[in-house]
């Protein structure tokens, strides 16, 4: 039989199979021995991962605390929002109704007039040759009238004499009629100057109320506010009056022209109490009364909006006219009524299902009953920015509601917060 010789392979010092002097450098590129890292590395990923584990499983459970508020009494007020200028009650605008050069000027800004008070003057020559050039034609006319006046004097006698003739047959008829056609005419006469006197005495007149115009003076007791015009500036009097000051009546009593949206009007009404601000005085509260809303519709860049007049007192003369205001003016007011805050109405426990939405006057609110949340049906009034109305309900001042819910796992660390805004019920 045939015998098969197997070769024996032996290893060399390091493990490696001893393939002869020619293939041992291959052979030790091929084959390499294990190390342990990687088995060290997927021990330590075991145990973070066990470890882990153990801290979630042994962390303390999430415990739902629930943010609560008092149920108290007090004001419960509405209002709304504008923005508006402020300005004096009365301004006059001060022009002339006559063209020519400012001679004199006697107001300046911030002065303190009163009703009649001369501010500045016009040149008043050219007005006063036309009052003199009136005046001299109202005297010609009126020694005219005198002169007539002889006149018909002599008529008068001319014609009766004529008629005397007349009657004794020494006169023809004709000059009868010559002479009442000339008494005629001198009564006639005597007419026509009177009407000439009067019309002289109307230009006159008028030629002096012209005159009387180049002086120009306030018609107002108050305070110059603004001045237009400058000693030797010519002015021109057209159609359109040219305004000279602005004189504010009494900067003791301002009003502010507040905008207020189509939205926002209809619950506006005269007698509103309201309060603004000024930029200039951030900190400082003006209080006033709505005392007209102008049915006049201000549209721009199609919105539309409606003035409402406040007026208000400014004895310091803190406020000045063109100031912007920051206006809130109240619609409604309860002053000492049930309330509970507005976020009670809106809150609604997360393990309870929500019901429909529902926007009238009932509503109710959450409070705690042996560490559980207990609805309890109301009827809510007025609503403002913070505070609801409760007309109606089984709450009383003292009592805490639910205004929302937290969760956290320690008390003594960081709380999250739970509550969502809900849908009002109202």
């Amino acid at each position: 039989m045939d015998t098969s010789v197997v070769a024996e392979k032996t290893l060399d010092a390091d493990g490696a199979p001893d393939t002869g002097p020619q293939q041992t450098r291959e052979a030790r590129r091929r084959w390499r021995p294990r190390r342990p890292g990687r088995l060290a590395l997927a021990a330590g990923l075991l145990v973070l991962l066990a470890a882990a584990g153990s801290w979630w499983y042994l962390k303390p459970a999430a415990r739902l605390a629930y943010v609560s508020a008092e149920v108290s009494r007090g004001p419960v007020a509405p209002y709304v929002t504008a923005s508006g200028s402020v300005n004096p009650v009365v301004t006059v605008q001060v022009g002339t109704y006559v063209s020519g050069i400012i001679q004199e000027l006697h107001c300046d800004f911030n002065t303190q007039v009163k009703a009649g008070q001369l501010c500045a003057k016009i040149d008043p020559r050219p007005y006063q040759v036309v009052v003199d050039q009136d005046t001299a034609a109202l005297t010609q006319a009126r020694a005219q009238l005198l002169k007539d006046q002889a006149g018909l004097v002599y008529a008068k006698l001319n014609y009766e004499r004529q008629m005397d003739l007349l009657a004794q047959h020494l006169t023809s008829k004709d000059a009868v009629d010559l002479a009442r056609s000339a008494h005629d005419q001198a009564r006639a006469q005597i007419g026509l100057d009177q009407g000439t006197i009067a019309q002289r005495q109307a230009a006159l007149d008028a030629a002096k109320v012209n005159l009387g115009y180049t002086n120009i003076t306030s018609p107002v007791d108050g305070t110059v506010v603004s001045r237009n015009i400058t000693q030797g500036q010519t002015v021109a009097a057209s159609f359109q009056t040219p305004t000279l000051f602005l004189i504010a009546a009494d900067l003791t009593h301002m009003q502010v022209d507040a905008s207020v949206s189509e939205s926002d009007i209809g619950s506006i009404k005269t007698g509103d109490e309201a309060s603004f601000t000024v930029e200039a005085f951030p900190a400082h509260v003006f209080r006033g009364r709505v005392v007209q809303v102008r049915q006049s519709p201000q549209t721009i860049q199609n919105v539309v909006t409606y003035d409402a007049v406040i007026q208000a007192d400014n004895p310091d003369l803190l406020l000045k006219p063109g100031m912007t205001a920051d206006v809130r003016i109240i619609t409604a007011e309860a002053k000492d009524a049930l309330r509970v805050p507005v976020e009670a109405l809106r809150y609604w426990p997360e393990a309870m299902p929500k019901p429909a939405q529902n926007r009238s006057a009932r509503a109710q609110v959450w409070t705690l009953r042996d560490g559980r949340p207990v609805a309890v049906p109301v009827v809510t009034g007025l609503t403002d920015d913070t505070h609801a109305q409760i007309t109606q309900g089984a709450l009383s001042a003292g009592e805490t509601v639910i205004i929302g819910e937290r969760s956290t796992a320690d008390s003594s660390g960081p709380s999250r917060a739970a509550s969502r805004p809900r849908a009002p019920f109202l």
